[in-house]
C-alpha cells in the first residue's frame, strides 16, 4: 500500500480510503466518496437473526438488452431520446423488487456496480443515490474515476456492445452500497486494470452492525476484459483487504466470470482461500442475445447462509439480481 487516508464525517459512517500504488490521479471534487443522508432503519436491534444480502450490476438502469441494444446503437437505429424517462422508471421497478418480498425477500443491504451518477447515458441520473431515496436506505457510492479525453483501446468484439461513458461527460459509473443498517469502516480497493486502461476497476468495503454483531462485507466488480490470471490478481487484492478484519466476511458482486473457465478457476481460488458459496457453478446470472452465462457471485467465511437464489424476472439491467439471506445469530 502506497498511503492511507482516514476521514471521519459526521454521519454515521467511519471511512477509510486505501490507495494501491496502481491507484489512478487523484479523483477531482465530484467524483470523491458521497454518503447519502439518510439514516439507516429498522433493524439494527439485536432481535434480528437474519438479514437479505443482495448483489446486483444494475447497468446504470438502462435495461436488459445489451448485445441487440448495442447493435442498434451502432447502427444508429435507436438514439437517447427518452433515456432520462426509462432510467426513472427502471429504478422504480428495482426498487419495487428489493422491497415487495416478491422476486427475493426485502433487502437489508444491496451491494450494486455499474451505478452511473449523472452520466449521459443514465440519463442523468445518479443511480444509487435514487434507488436509495425510493428504498428508504443510507448509501455510500465510490467513483471509478473514468480518465476524461481518453480513447478507449481496441477490445475483443464481444465486450464492445457496451455503451461507452462520453471521452468529456462530467459524469461517472461506480459501485455503491445500500443499507437498512448501520453502515462503518468504510473502504475504497483500487483493482489492477491493465486490460483496460479507460476504465478503472474497484471494490469497496464496509462493516455492517446488527446490534452487537457485525459482518464485512466487500462489493467488487472484476475486470471482464482481464484472463483468467489477470481476474485472479484482482481476487487476491480482494482478499488481502479481507484478511485485515477477522469478522465474518462476505465478497460479492460482478466477477465477469463469462467462461466456464474463469467460473471454475475463480470458485476453486476463493474456497481454496476458505471462502464458499452456495451458488453451484454454472448458474445463470446474466442473459444477452439467447446466452446465459454466470457472471455474479456471493462468497461467505466465518457466515451462515440459510437461503440464497437469482431473482428472475427482473429487466432493469442485463444481469439479474443475485441475494442470500445470512443468519447472523450464527455467524
Amino acid at each position: 500500500m502506497s498511503g492511507q487516508v482516514t476521514v471521519l464525517k459526521s454521519t454515521p459512517f467511519r471511512v477509510k480510503i486505501a490507495t494501491m500504488a496502481t491507484a489512478i490521479p487523484p479523483l477531482k471534487e465530484s467524483e470523491q466518496i458521497e454518503f447519502g443522508e439518510i439514516l439507516p432503519v429498522g433493524r439494527s436491534d439485536e432481535t434480528v437473526s437474519k438479514i437479505t444480502v443482495a448483489s446486483y450490476n444494475i447497468r446504470y438502469a438502462v435495461g436488459r438488452f445489451l448485445i441487440s441494444g448495442g447493435l442498434l446503437r451502432k447502427a444508429g437505429i435507436v438514439s437517447s431520446k427518452g433515456r432520462a424517462r426509462q432510467i426513472a422508471e427502471n429504478i422504480r421497478a428495482a426498487a419495487n423488487a428489493f422491497s415487495n418480498n416478491r422476486l427475493l425477500p426485502r433487502v437489508d443491504v444491496l451491494a450494486l456496480q455499474e451505478a452511473d451518477k449523472r452520466t449521459a447515458r443514465a440519463g442523468g441520473h445518479h443511480v444509487a443515490r435514487e434507488l436509495a431515496e425510493a428504498l428508504g436506505t443510507s448509501w455510500v457510492h465510490l467513483p471509478a474515476g473514468i480518465p476524461r479525453g481518453q480513447e478507449p483501446m481496441a477490445r475483443q468484439w464481444w465486450l464492445d456492445f457496451e455503451e461507452p461513458i462520453g471521452l468529456y461527460d462530467e459524469g461517472d459509473t461506480g459501485v455503491a452500497l445500500l443499507s437498512r443498517l448501520p453502515m462503518s469502516e468504510v473502504t475504497r480497493i483500487d483493482l489492477s486494470w491493465k486490460e483496460c486502461p479507460w476504465r478503472p476497476r474497484l471494490a469497496m468495503g464496509a462493516t455492517v452492525s446488527v446490534g452487537d454483531r457485525s459482518l464485512r462485507i466487500i462489493n467488487a466488480h472484476v475486470d471482464p476484459h482481464a484472463a483468467v490470471g489477470g481476474q485472479l490478481e484482482q481476487l487476491e487484492v480482494l482478499l488481502e483487504n479481507a484478511e485485515r478484519s477477522t469478522l465474518p466476511t462476505l465478497i460479492l458482486g460482478d466477477f465477469n466470470t463469462l467462461s466456464k473457465r474463469k467460473a471454475i478457476e475463480t470458485r476453486n481460488f476463493l474456497e481454496s482461500q476458505g471462502y464458499s458459496t452456495p451458488f453451484p457453478t454454472g448458474t445463470p446470472t446474466w442473459r444477452g442475445a439467447g446466452i446465459r452465462l454466470h457472471a455474479d457471485w456471493i462468497f461467505g467465511r466465518g457466515v451462515n447462509i440459510s437461503n440464497w437464489g437469482v431473482a428472475r424476472p427482473l429487466n432493469v439491467s442485463d444481469h439479474w439480481p443475485i441475494w442470500a439471506e445470512i443468519d447472523v445469530s450464527s455467524s
